[in-house]
C-alpha cells in the first residue's frame, strides 16, 4: 500500500502543478476516482499526508478545501515524476485540457461569508483570474441566512454581476 499511496501522491502533485491555480479537494478526487485508479479512503489519506508533510497547502472556504502545491511540493515532484507512469500522465493531461474551463471557474468564484459587529454578518465575494483579483466586494448583511443566501447567488450569478458593473460605471 506504501508504494500505492506515494503514487497517488506524486498524481496529485502531478495535477496542482499542471494548472495555475488550485483545485478542490473534490476535483482531484473525482478525476482519480473516475478513472478508476484508487478508492475514496486512500485519496484522502494521500492529500491529508500531503498536507500534513508541508508538500500541498490548503484553504477552506465554506466546507470547500482548496489545495496548492508548495515549494517543497514542486521540488519533490521534480525528483520523483519520473515514478509516474506515462499512461497516468497522459491521463492527467488529457482529463485537465478537456476540463480546464470548469475546473478554473469553479475555483475563481469564491464566496464566503462571516459574522461582523453585532448580529451582523460579512459576506466576502470575489472573481479571481490567474494570480489577480477581478473584483472582491464585501457587503455587510442583517443575519446569517442572508449572507449564506447571497453567497450561494455569487456562484450562480457572478459573471452577469460582473458585466452589469462594468457597463454601469464605465
Amino acid at each position: 500500500m506504501t508504494e500505492a499511496l506515494t503514487l497517488y501522491k506524486l498524481m496529485i502533485l502531478y495535477m496542482l502543478e499542471r494548472v495555475d491555480f488550485p483545485l478542490t479537494n473534490s476535483q482531484i478526487s473525482e478525476f482519480i476516482l473516475d478513472k478508476g485508479y484508487t478508492n475514496y479512503f486512500a485519496v484522502q489519506q494521500a492529500v491529508n499526508e500531503l498536507q500534513q508533510s508541508g508538500l500541498v497547502s490548503s484553504r477552506k472556504a465554506r466546507g470547500t478545501t482548496y489545495l496548492s502545491p508548495t515549494q517543497e511540493g514542486r521540488d519533490t515532484l521534480s525528483y520523483f515524476q519520473d515514478r509516474i507512469p506515462q499512461a497516468i500522465i497522459e491521463d492527467i493531461v488529457s482529463y485537465l485540457k478537456e476540463h480546464r474551463y470548469e475546473l478554473k471557474s469553479e475555483v475563481s468564484v469564491r464566496s464566503n461569508y462571516y459574522p461582523g459587529m453585532g448580529t451582523d454578518y460579512t459576506a466576502r465575494l470575489q472573481v479571481l483570474e490567474g494570480k489577480g483579483t477581478l473584483i472582491d466586494l464585501a457587503l455587510t448583511v442583517p443575519d446569517e441566512q442572508t449572507a449564506a443566501v447571497i453567497c450561494g447567488n455569487w456562484e450562480k450569478k457572478s459573471q452577469e454581476i460582473y458585466a452589469y458593473l462594468m457597463d454601469s460605471l464605465l
